[in-house]
């Protein structure tokens, strides 16, 4: 009886997650009518709303190009969000053919009202000379503007424009600068870089211990080539204490993302049982991806040679299982890659 209860009591439980999850959708398409309604009656804001919707799927099915439809309809009237958006539509490809000139176009339109995202966004096309005139001056204007006003992937790209390409010497302590400033709000591209310019010691006074902070608070988001570098930094024991098991886990983690570097140095983890167990076989399993990834030439030759040396030590039937696992993952992943 209890148990027959039970099962009701659970039945009737999931009844409600169904119905609470059918009122949901049925809330967010009476939502989208309302939307359609007013958007059809020229609510310029129910058009971007509308928009929004079609381009996240959110109580419609998908649609890029209505998106776009309803974005061009507010963008037309003035709502900078609306401009960003097809800015950004134009600049994909998404829901229209990729134009960047039109793309420059509305980008220009929604930062002259200072929206951040469009100052960045154009600041990007300058430095591309993209749909505009490659200019680096007009580029550092635009990431300027945005970037004082707080917005993150500006100060960023700041960083990135002063830490140079080829084209102008680096400016070191501005690059720190403005990676500071973006991660100082999280994120994550910004914490890795100015992780690794205290590594480096350049733009600051060299300090292992920050550069392990910083890396540790992008590889905490995921960043692969943080988690790698966090990693070597717990191998060598410089800014943390020496530690094999950290200095595994944290490269197993960029591995699993595809990070070839950390696919090669876990492979020789695994080789030498260094925080883990001694693994032939998932040695010439990591080292078999990293030798197929992006390596510099002498670490590819490195790569294939551990592979090999690693392969040594397998039965034929385990090397041919490895070889099989590494298939397996090329398949899983070349979309990704």
């Amino acid at each position: 009886m209890v148990t027959v209860m039970r099962r009701r009591l659970l039945f009737l439980a999931q009844l409600a997650v169904v119905g609470a999850i059918l009122t949901a959708v049925a809330a967010a398409q009476s939502t989208v009518k309302a939307l359609q309604s007013k958007a059809q009656a020229g609510d310029v804001l129910s058009q971007f709303d509308l928009g929004v919707a079609y381009d996240r799927g959110d109580g419609v099915p998908q649609n890029h190009t209505k998106a776009v439809f309803w974005f061009q309809k507010a963008a037309e009237r003035g709502l900078a969000p609306a401009q960003l958006n097809l800015g950004i539509a134009y600049d994909l490809g998404r829901g229209v053919q990729q134009d960047y000139f039109k793309a420059a176009m509305w980008y220009r339109k929604a930062a002259e009202q200072g929206l951040a995202g469009a100052e960045s966004n154009l600041g990007s096309l300058y430095v591309n000379g993209q749909g505009v005139t490659r200019d680096d001056g007009q580029a550092v204007v635009w990431y300027r503007k945005a970037a004082d006003q707080g917005y993150a992937n500006a100060q960023f790209l700041l960083g990135e424009y002063y830490l140079g390409d080829g084209r102008l010497p680096p400016d070191w302590t501005q690059a720190a600068f403005w990676y500071r400033k973006a991660a100082d709000q999280g994120l994550a591209d910004a914490e890795f870089h100015l992780g690794n310019l205290y590594e480096i010691g350049q733009g600051m006074p060299q300090d292992y211990t920050l550069a392990a902070t910083w890396y540790r608070k992008a590889a905490e988001q995921g960043y692969a080539d943080a988690q790698s570098r966090l990693g070597i930094l717990y191998s060598t024991g410089k800014g943390v204490l020496q530690d094999d098991v950290q200095a595994a886990n944290w490269t197993r983690k960029a591995a699993e993302q595809g990070d070839a570097g950390a696919q090669y140095y876990l492979g020789l983890i695994c080789f030498l049982g260094q925080g883990v167990p001694q693994d032939f076989a998932e040695s010439y399993f990591w080292l078999d991806l990293a030798a197929s990834g992006k390596l510099d030439a002498p670490v590819l030759e490195k790569a294939t040679k551990s592979r090999d040396q690693a392969a040594s030590h397998l039965t034929p039937a385990d090397l041919s299982q490895a070889q099989a696992r590494a298939s397996k993952w090329f398949a899983e992943h070349t979309v990704s890659k």
